[in-house]
């Protein structure tokens, strides 16, 4: 090559060297493995719903009731301790002002339409250890229950069993347990809902994880169901499922093991804040041991499709109105905590629980929607503003609106007059 090059324009000046057609060749085949396995394993995030909260009630209790049960429970709560938006912004300290009008509104609204967003029937700690004949039966009729929740369509969105570990001294009845539930459910459904969700708890050990997916597609194969229909969720709560004896994120190894089942992961306060040492009041997901789980579950989940879900308080809203107020205001500024560190999940353990849930999460996406919606509308109009954003931060904007859509915080006509957009519109933004 000599002279002046000018193909089409684009360049001319001096002689330039290029890189030669093998190499850039090298550098396709050295790369193409990697773009596929980059692929794999981080999908993006999942285009579905992930609800707000899981509700854990033991089996044993566990009713055809149990649903419209909290959400009367839960009401009661708000109308005896809050029944006014001034009063709910006294028991949480927050100005009474029109958005805590409009909050009140939705969370009323919201405990009379679907109180519960997720609900895990559990087999494990709130459980116990029982004869197993006796879990034998449960498993049955837990299953029997859920599918007539699910044919009659008073079922939450998201439900499904926590069984017990893969440990070996709890091995066998949770193989029982959960082949007793799966089986039934689907004998007497017909199919698997599709809101079904597992959870695996007390996981120390990847080939733990393995081991389900192992019995998961057995029971795919034996029942003529597509292989991988069966997700499920793994519970963080040893301290070898952030870090193992070789010094490696165990996390990261949990959801590979997963084989793309992993659904979400999910940190247990209490007995994680124990295997760490903290003292019994001090346990709580604000703790620093509980952010440092958390922060490493986070950066192991990102990008992978795999939904994180914060623990609970175990500080119950009952009794005088100051003991009411003061756990609703606990609650309240730890889900808060949560949602701006980017859980968008936790757990709540009693019907009271759900009024400052609903509070928490409406509050926080009533104050960011204009702000999200002018930022989202600057960076579709290439107009710049106060902020200049990037598409990453467009697809997070785009996210957060869904969210609030999901849950019932926003309306899809407000959302629209805002930013001009739809759902649909939304939904492809966030999958950029």
């Amino acid at each position: 090559m000599s002279g002046v090059e000018q193909t089409d324009g684009a360049w001319a000046g001096p002689e330039r060297v290029t890189f030669s057609p093998s190499a850039t060749a090298e550098v396709e085949a050295l790369l193409g493995p990697v773009d596929a396995e980059l692929a794999r394993r981080y999908p993006g995030d999942p285009s579905s719903r992930q609800p707000v909260h899981t509700v854990y009630v033991p089996a044993d209790v566990f009713t055809a009731d149990t649903v419209a049960d909290w959400g009367r429970q839960a009401l009661e709560a708000l109308d005896a301790h809050a029944g006014t938006p001034a009063a709910l912004a006294g028991a949480l300290g927050v100005p009474s002002d029109e958005l805590i009008t409009d909050v009140h509104a939705r969370v009323r609204s919201k405990l009379l339409r679907e109180p519960i967003e997720d609900l895990r029937i559990d087999f494990e700690d709130g459980y116990g250890s029982r004869p197993d004949a006796g879990e034998d039966a449960e498993a049955v009729r837990v299953a029997r229950l859920v599918a007539a929740a699910v044919t009659d369509r008073s079922a939450p969105p998201y439900l499904g069993v926590r069984f017990k570990c893969l440990e070996a001294a709890a091995r066998a009845r949770a193989i029982r347990t959960l082949e007793l539930f799966l089986g039934t459910l689907l004998a007497e459904h017909g199919e698997l809902p599709t809101g079904l969700v597992l959870t695996l708890p007390k996981v120390s050990h990847p080939r733990q994880v393995s081991a389900l997916v192992r019995l998961l597609t057995d029971f795919e194969e034996r029942a003529g169901l597509p292989l991988g229909r069966i997700g499920f969720e793994i519970q963080i709560e040893t301290t070898q499922a952030i870090l193992g004896a070789d010094g490696r994120a165990t996390v990261a190894r949990l959801i590979e093991a997963a084989e793309g089942r992993a659904t979400g992961l999910h940190y247990g306060t209490f007995d994680y804040s124990a295997a760490c040492g903290v003292s019994a009041a001090y346990q709580s997901t604000d703790h620093p041991a509980a952010d440092h789980a958390k922060a490493v579950m986070q950066v192991a989940a990102a990008g992978t499709g795999v939904r994180l879900s914060d623990g609970s308080t175990n500080v119950i809203p009952t009794g005088s109105q100051e003991q009411v107020t003061a756990a609703w205001r606990l609650h309240y500024g730890l889900v808060r905590r949560s949602l701006a560190r980017a859980y968008h999940q936790g757990w709540d353990l009693h019907p009271a629980h759900l009024p400052t849930r609903y509070a928490a999460v409406y509050t926080f996406y009533r104050e960011g929607l204009s702000s999200a919606a002018d930022r989202l509308t600057a960076y579709l109009a290439k107009a710049g503003g106060a902020v200049l954003d990037e598409p990453a931060t467009a697809r997070a904007l785009s996210g957060y609106l869904l969210r609030g859509l999901d849950c019932g915080a926003v309306d899809p006509a407000e959302v629209t007059a805002l930013t001009g957009l739809d759902r649909p519109r939304l939904e492809a933004l966030r999958a950029r």
